[in-house]
Parts: C-alpha cells; sequence; structure tokens
C-alpha cells in the first residue's frame, strides 16, 4: 500500500483552512454595487465641464431673483387673460400675450403655430340644491359644472341620492343607480406623502364618473372635489364621455359639501336638484406660441421648455398654469440679459388646450416629428409657482446622472432632487421619439388646495417661490443646452 495520502482527503488543516476562508467571505461586507444614477457615475470630463459652469448656474438664478421678472410677467399675464379656457376670447387674448412678451424679450424667432381644440362654455346657471328632506329643502351646495358636461334641461334634474366612493362601487351597486343622481364621494388622500400621486389616484371619479353612472342609468353624477382639504370651493376640471353610453350632466360638489352630503344620507334619505346650462361648441382654431432662441453652435439641436397657456374660467390660472408660462419664458430673459448664448437652440413653447384635450401637444409633436431626434430634452413646468424642491424625469440612468449633477448646484435653493416620474402633459407626445422629459416640481402642499378653483389668484403666488423657480428651470436649461455632449437619449 502507498504510503501517499489518497488526494481525495485532504489534510485537516488545509480544510480548516478552507472553511476559514470560506466563512470570511460570508461575513466580509457586501460591495455595493455604483448607482449608475449618482452625479458621481458622470464621466470624470463632463463632470468637469458641469463644475465650471457654476458661476453661471449662481449668476442665473440670481438674475432670477434680482429682477423679480417672472413674477411680473405673471401679473400681466392674469391681467390680460384672467380666464383663458381654450376655444375662448380669454385663450385669443393670452395667445396675443404670449406673442408679444417674446418679441419684447428678444426671441429670434416666434410664431404662432395652429392647433383645433374644444370649445365648452360654462354658463351662468350652476345650481345644487335638496329637495329633501325638508328641513333641508331649498339649501344650495356649492358647485362647478365639469369641464365638458351637457347642461341639464331647463328647470334641472330631480331625484334621490345614492352614494358611492370608487368607480368599481358603481358597477357592484348598478341595479341602485338608475333614475337616481350619484354622490361619488372619492376622497383626495391626505395621508400620501406626495400630494401629486393622491391626485392621480383620485382624478380618475371626476374623469370617468359620468360615463360609469351612466352605464348603470343614472340620471346625473355629483363628484367630490380633487381637493386636499375640507373647504367650500368646489374644483372644476375635464371629464369624459363614452361615444357608446348615454351623457349625463356631471358637476364637482366642495369638500365640505360632500361631508354633509355623506352625513345627511346617514340619516335617511336625500334629494337634490341640479341644473346647469353649460354648452358644447364646435371645434375651434387657436394656437401652441413657439420662440426660438439660437444657439450660437448647434442651432439645429433644440432643448424645450414648456408650460401651457390655457387655464379654467374660474379664478385666474395664476398657479395652473400662469406660473409655469412665467417660468418659461425666464431663460431668455436672463440669457439676454446676462449676454450669454447657449450652445444649443432654446425653444420656450406655451402649449394650447392642456386643460382638456392636450390638442396643442399633439399638434406641436405632428408639426416637429421631423426633428423631434434633435430635441436634446423638454423641460414643462406645471405644478405651480410655489417653492422649487427639484424635478422629476423619464431619463435613463446616463441621463438622469447627468441631471443630478447639474441639480447639485441648485442644493441653496433646496432644488437639489431629481427623481424618476412624470414630466408634464404637454412634453409627454415626445416620449415616443426618445426625448429626454423633465418636469419641475416645486412644494405641493398648498396646490391642490386651489387647483381648478375660483382662488387660484395672484396674490396666492409668492414672488420670491415663482421667481426662484425660474431661476433654477433656468439655470438647468442652460446647463443641458451648454454641455458639449447631447443629454444620452431614451432608446
Amino acid at each position: 500500500m502507498s504510503s501517499q495520502r489518497p488526494h481525495s482527503l485532504a489534510p485537516r488543516a488545509t480544510v480548516a483552512a478552507g472553511l476559514s476562508a470560506a466563512l470570511l467571505v460570508l461575513l466580509a461586507p457586501r460591495q455595493e454595487s455604483p448607482d449608475p444614477t449618482s452625479p458621481d457615475a458622470v464621466p470624470a470630463a463632463l463632470a468637469t465641464e458641469i463644475e465650471a459652469m457654476g458661476p453661471t448656474l449662481d449668476a442665473i438664478v440670481d438674475e432670477a431673483l434680482r429682477s423679480s421678472a417672472t413674477y411680473h410677467r405673471l401679473a400681466r399675464l392674469v391681467e390680460a387673460a384672467p380666464h383663458r379656457l381654450s376655444g375662448s376670447p380669454g385663450a385669443a387674448a393670452a395667445v396675443e400675450w404670449a406673442r408679444l412678451e417674446m418679441e419684447a424679450i428678444g426671441f429670434d424667432e416666434v410664431r404662432l403655430e395652429p392647433c383645433l381644440v374644444p370649445r365648452w362654455v360654462r354658463g351662468d346657471i350652476e345650481h345644487l340644491s335638496y329637495s329633501a328632506p325638508s328641513h333641508l329643502a331649498g339649501r344650495p351646495l356649492d358647485i362647478l359644472a365639469l369641464g365638458g358636461s351637457i347642461p341639464t334641461p331647463v328647470g334641472g334634474i330631480e331625484g334621490e341620492v345614492v352614494r358611492v366612493t370608487t368607480i368599481s362601487e358603481m358597477a357592484d351597486r348598478k341595479d341602485e343607480l338608475k333614475g337616481k343622481i350619484v354622490l361619488l364621494d372619492r376622497p383626495f388622500d391626505a395621508t400620501e406623502r406626495n400630494n401629486f400621486a393622491a391626485y392621480g389616484r383620485a382624478v380618475g371619479a371626476r374623469t370617468q364618473g359620468a360615463i360609469n353612472a351612466a352605464k348603470a342609468g343614472a340620471l346625473a353624477v355629483v363628484v367630490r372635489s380633487m381637493a386636499s382639504v375640507i373647504d367650500d370651493q368646489p374644483h372644476t376640471g375635464a371629464m369624459r364621455y363614452d361615444p357608446r353610453v348615454p351623457k349625463i350632466p356631471a358637476c364637482a360638489v366642495s369638500t365640505r359639501g360632500a361631508e354633509e352630503l355623506a352625513a345627511a344620507l346617514e340619516r335617511g334619505p336625500v334629494r337634490l336638484n341640479l341644473e346647469l346650462n353649460c354648452e358644447n361648441h364646435e371645434p375651434v382654431r387657436s394656437y401652441n406660441v413657439v420662440g426660438d432662441y439660437y444657439g450660437r453652435e448647434l442651432p439645429d439641436e433644440i432643448v424645450v421648455v414648456g408650460g401651457h397657456l390655457d387655464g379654467w374660467d374660474v379664478g385666474q390660472g395664476a398657479h395652473d398654469d400662469g406660473a409655469g408660462c412665467a417660468h418659461t419664458l425666464e431663460p431668455v430673459r436672463i440669457f439676454e440679459e446676462l449676454g450669454i448664448r447657449p450652445r444649443r437652440t432654446v425653444r420656450c413653447v406655451m402649449f394650447m388646450n392642456e386643460e382638456n384635450g392636450l390638442e396643442g401637444a399633439r399638434a406641436y409633436a405632428a408639426t416637429h416629428a421631423g426633428e423631434m431626434d434633435q430635441h436634446v430634452m423638454a423641460l414643462e413646468s406645471d405644478s405651480g409657482g410655489y417653492t422649487p424642491r427639484g424635478f422629476t424625469c423619464n431619463a435613463n440612468d446616463p441621463a438622469l446622472a447627468i441631471l443630478r449633477k447639474v441639480a447639485l448646484h441648485f442644493a441653496d435653493e433646496t432644488a437639489d432632487k431629481v427623481d424618476g416620474g412624470g414630466a408634464g402633459a404637454d412634453i409627454s407626445q415626445m416620449a415616443p421619439y426618445g426625448v429626454p422629459l423633465v418636469g419641475f416640481r416645486p412644494d405641493d402642499e398648498r396646490y391642490f388646495s386651489y387647483h381648478h378653483t375660483h382662488g387660484d389668484t395672484l396674490d396666492r403666488v409668492h414672488p420670491r417661490e415663482i421667481n426662484m423657480g425660474a431661476g433654477v428651470i433656468s439655470a438647468l436649461t442652460w446647463a443641458i443646452a451648454e454641455l458639449s455632449e447631447p443629454l444620452p437619449r431614451n432608446l
């Protein structure tokens, strides 16, 4: 027999050493994969280039705050066109206001690009009141007709009320809804950390409520306002019809009114009378207002900054989206004031018909389809004029890392956060072309207190907040328009 140990039988010391090594591997701290969206992931040369922009980015923000031009621009807009729903005389006045503002600032080219938009007129009768119980008879509730609603017959509609809290509940209880007025009492979830997310989950009640109530044979639908507070301000907004389903009138009741109705229904049957004399008319011609500020080296490459020019026919649309329109024009004004011109063209677009159709957004995408591969980025401001908190975007990892690197310069303005998420309804039409989309995100705690209401007025806008927002938007626009390489596209 050989005195050599078989190869399969290692010495105990060797086995122990192997086990110890394996144990060390298991116990060692895991090496985390580097975050590809971190500012540290930006290539060194590009990072150096962005760092070198720091003084210019600071000067841009300083100029926005020093001049207060954004706030004064918003004041001119709401004076010229406080009610500017698509197809209205106010919308036409807003188009002319935007054209004149762009020309005064010094854009190289300003043009009106046509689009066909819906025309809905609210009318002067919006009345909802109790018919029963008797002790409440005649008591009115605060309402606004929803945009696009048909009118009631003259004298109104009277019916018993059935309360539901979700669209799906309508289907489950459809036998109870026939011949009734439906109260769709879907609360805005104030426990959500993000108010825009809460709004997104609630807004289907407004847009789809009439369709689903009509499927069950209801006479009308009364929707709880999309509001983050309990008050007497009803919130209007767009609703939809399905051509395969009968159309029924639709309105929004204030949150306090919805609470009152729910409490009354707990005590017994309730009947309401609803009267609206709103009207739908044939679509009319309107315009996106487009201004180009040509790039000094790469004029065919385009960075879009936009907001929507239309607004609802109540209040002044100061936050929605007057603030976005005022933000949109500030980059070029600042560049002119500072005597700087970016490498690429900056294009400012005032979109028409975001609120009830997106026809302006579709028209822009169709008109410029042939140059979409030259759109380096599109940024929209449509979340109000409050204190800036940062941006959201649909960018891929390399582009997101670049945006985050630039946004580090906005830490003092509390606007250095860049997250994934929605970027804006108007610029969404560019997503299929791979254009990186960015949305301005200000503080949202008060936005849905005034959104689509009589209360969305200039006095609810703080000059410093809207000016600071314009500063960070302008600085980000400069950085992306000035970089030696375009922002990576979404493939």
